[in-house]
């Protein structure tokens, strides 16, 4: 009843769009706070990932900024959502996970405020994301920081990776949607 209740809120917000059929029909805040909408995004390959700067996966960084100069001139973006719901990984305020992402790995992809991805207070986006591709096993839960969801052109997500699947090798799943 309680998730029900939080649904129910939330879709009067006007935070989760009941009939959300693509990303296009979210608004993030950006790493400043800005609101951004993601239709900004519309005719573009996407990939969205939840990141953190304390994580053992954290050098993931150096190989999503590869892929993002590597196809950014082929229609190709990368979304960054900082989480702390693993273990504490990404404590930061946003202006601290700002600096560090840009003076340790020259990120220059869009980076996001700080959202849960899982549980009650899971952003919407992240609930669509959960919904339309469940991953494997009984929960549609994110299993880590830097779980990616790629999404194509039309705004629809067409796959999901573990986030131990390094950077380089969705190259491929990437360039088929270019």
């Amino acid at each position: 009843m309680r998730k029900f209740l939080v649904l129910i809120a939330v879709a009067v917000s006007g935070l989760l769009p009941l009939s959300a059929q693509t990303i296009y029909d979210f608004t993030m805040n950006d790493i400043d706070g800005n609101p951004v909408s993601l239709n900004q995004y519309k005719g573009k390959v996407v990939m969205i990932v939840n990141v953190a700067s304390k994580c053992g996966l954290t050098k993931q960084y150096e190989g999503l900024e590869a892929l993002y100069k590597a196809y950014q001139e082929k229609g190709f973006v990368i979304l960054g959502f900082p989480c702390n719901q693993f273990m504490g990984q990404e404590p930061g305020t946003e202006a601290e996970i700002l600096e560090f992402c840009t003076v340790n790995y020259g990120v220059t992809f869009p980076l996001f405020s700080k959202i849960e991805v899982n549980g009650d207070g899971a952003h919407p986006l992240y609930q669509f994301l959960r919904k339309k591709l469940p991953g494997t096993g009984s929960k549609s839960d994110i299993e880590w920081n830097f779980a990616k969801f790629l999404i194509d052109r039309d705004g629809k997500p067409v796959e999901r990776f573990n986030p131990r699947t390094k950077p380089e090798d969705t190259a491929a799943s990437i360039e088929k949607l270019l």
